[in-house]
């Protein structure tokens, strides 16, 4: 079993809205933009270049400025792969499974595999 690590550089904006769950592995090079808040889950394992960005802005261009926070849950033995990047609002459901540079722009069900650029289901883990 291991323990709960981060390894540096680790990248932040605020670092108040992070619930990080027990045996939590975090590698380098990570980027959280926690001011939607982000809460990962017990066991979780988050790759190198992980981005998580919790705001959004409108499209409208009168009012692209303004900023829209919405939370990210990662649930718990979620596996997120290198440079994956994971979008305001979505929750990836425990035991999932999201693929190296994968863009995650919709809630993963739990124990689902997702990859590619949007994230769309590969199968279940069940079925390795």
């Amino acid at each position: 079993m291991y323990m709960d690590r981060m390894f540096p550089p680790f990248y932040t904006d605020c670092g108040k809205n992070l619930h990080i769950g027990k045996n939590v592995f975090i590698n380098s090079g990570c980027c959280f933009q926690d001011q939607g808040g982000i809460t990962i889950g017990d066991g979780a394992l988050i790759g190198h270049n992980v981005v998580m960005a919790t705001l959004n802005h409108s499209e409208d261009p009168e009012t692209r400025g303004n900023l829209h926070p919405a939370p990210i849950h990662i649930g718990r033995n979620v596996w997120i792969g290198a440079s994956a990047i994971i979008l305001p609002g979505v929750t990836i459901g425990d035991g999932a499974i999201v693929g190296a540079g994968s863009v995650v722009t919709r809630d993963v069900p739990e124990n689902m595999i997702v990859t590619g650029v949007p994230a769309r289901i590969l199968r279940s883990v069940d079925t390795l």
